[in-house]
């Protein structure tokens, strides 16, 4: 193990002044949904939006001066792009950011505003990775990796410090894990203090790779797109993996459904904006809450840099998925005033209309009506059944149609 305690104390203190120390919150709403006392360690509300600053930051400052002089480089399409760019430019140190030709312009612009120069190359955070490799050894800028160095580990390990000082007592930290700079530092930094604290990894179906390092578990498939991108990660540290095999008690893995699920409470509940990474702990809790029952457990919510777009979608979708937005397929008799008293008596019911589709030319609805589709709003999962029986009951026959949506 090449990260000690002492390294991580050392990491705190080098960066108390740049990086934000978030709050360590109780959740009561989750803690009641899940059946374990749950607190949430909210690294989305630092400046970069996760807990990547910490890192990044722990390293810059480790550099001599000769090695800033030189600048800089580092690989990343996501939050490790961000956290380098902004804290080299706090400290007046050249960095140039590789990212792949595919990262969206949104990424690219955020990143360059916070002060790199940003040189994109590839298909991918793999070939991006091997092309700022290159950059380093021609310039001699100094490589910063994401997560498999020294003073990264240590610099990630920070959050468990704050953790056990703001709450003492926490019998179990769920953490994140992609390449393994989080959970490694926090690991460490967790059992020196308290050794009989567990660790818990996460990661997605999708990309279980640390899981399948840990394990030996090759044949499971790597890939895919996932809603959690950062810690859609190939392989483990060289670094990181040694320390997981020592000690983190599991790694679990977690689903797509389960992580928009948890994207959705932390919105609807915490009012925290949670990127797919961040949700994965509570996820987890989700898959499995007899694995959590009973623990004092705390999540890092270790980001919320989660595109707007994308977060409209998983928001719509948790109401379809919860029977909270649903579609209603209605036949009335095609004169007028009808479609009238159907959107009245959907309001004396208790919906309310999002959307309307009036179509008079399907094939199986008799000449002389129309079919009406209705994108209907109600309080709770029931409530759909209900509105379709008292349209039937006032002649209007209704069904509740399939629960897919994609919000337009």
């Amino acid at each position: 193990m090449t990260v000690s305690p002492a390294d991580i104390h050392a990491a705190h203190d080098r960066i108390a002044d740049g990086i934000v120390r978030t709050p360590l919150v109780h959740s009561r709403t989750l803690s009641e949904i899940c059946g374990t006392e749950i607190w949430l360690k909210l690294e989305n509300l630092q400046y970069t939006a996760s807990f990547k600053d910490r890192g990044a930051l722990n390293k810059l400052l480790s550099l001599n001066d000769a090695e800033k002089a030189a600048g800089v480089v580092a690989a990343s399409a996501g939050n490790h792009a961000q956290a380098v760019a902004w804290h080299a430019s706090r400290l007046g140190i050249d960095a140039t950011i590789v990212m792949p030709v595919s990262t969206p312009l949104v990424k690219v612009s955020n990143t360059e505003k916070l002060g790199a120069r940003i040189v994109l190359r590839g298909d991918g955070v793999g070939d991006a990775a091997d092309y700022a490799d290159k950059l380093s050894a021609s310039t001699g800028a100094a490589l910063v990796h994401p997560y498999d160095d020294d003073a990264i580990i240590a610099g990630q390990g920070t959050v468990a410090l704050e953790i056990l000082d703001q709450q003492a007592d926490i019998e179990m930290l769920v953490v994140p894990v992609g390449g393994g700079g989080l959970v490694a530092g926090c690991a460490i930094a967790a059992k020196d203090i308290n050794p009989e604290i567990e660790i818990v990894g996460v990661e997605t179906v999708m990309y279980p790779s640390m899981h399948a390092g840990v394990f030996g578990d090759t044949d499971r498939l790597t890939g895919g797109v996932s809603i959690a991108d950062g810690i859609s990660v190939k392989s483990p540290g060289a670094r990181t993996l040694p320390v997981v095999e020592d000690l983190v008690s599991r790694i679990d893995l977690v689903r797509e459904e389960e992580i928009e699920t948890a994207i959705h409470l932390f919105a609807e509940i915490e009012k925290q904006v949670v990127e797919g990474a961040g949700a994965t702990g509570l996820g987890a809790i989700l898959a499995s809450p007899k694995a959590y029952a009973g623990r004092r457990v705390a999540l890092i919510v270790s980001g919320g840099n989660i595109d707007m777009r994308l977060l409209s979608s998983v928001l719509m979708r948790g109401l379809v998925r919860t029977g909270r937005l649903l579609r209603l397929g209605v036949q009335i008799s095609d004169l007028p005033g009808n479609l009238a008293r159907v959107t009245e008596l959907i309001a004396r019911l208790g919906g309310n209309i999002v959307e309307v589709e009036h179509e008079r030319w399907y094939r199986d609805v008799p000449v002389r009506m129309a079919q009406i589709e209705i994108l209907v709003e109600v309080r709770n999962s029931g409530d759909g059944h209900s509105l379709a029986e008292g349209l039937a009951d006032a002649g209007f026959p209704a069904r509740v149609l399939g629960t897919e949506y994609t919000p337009g």
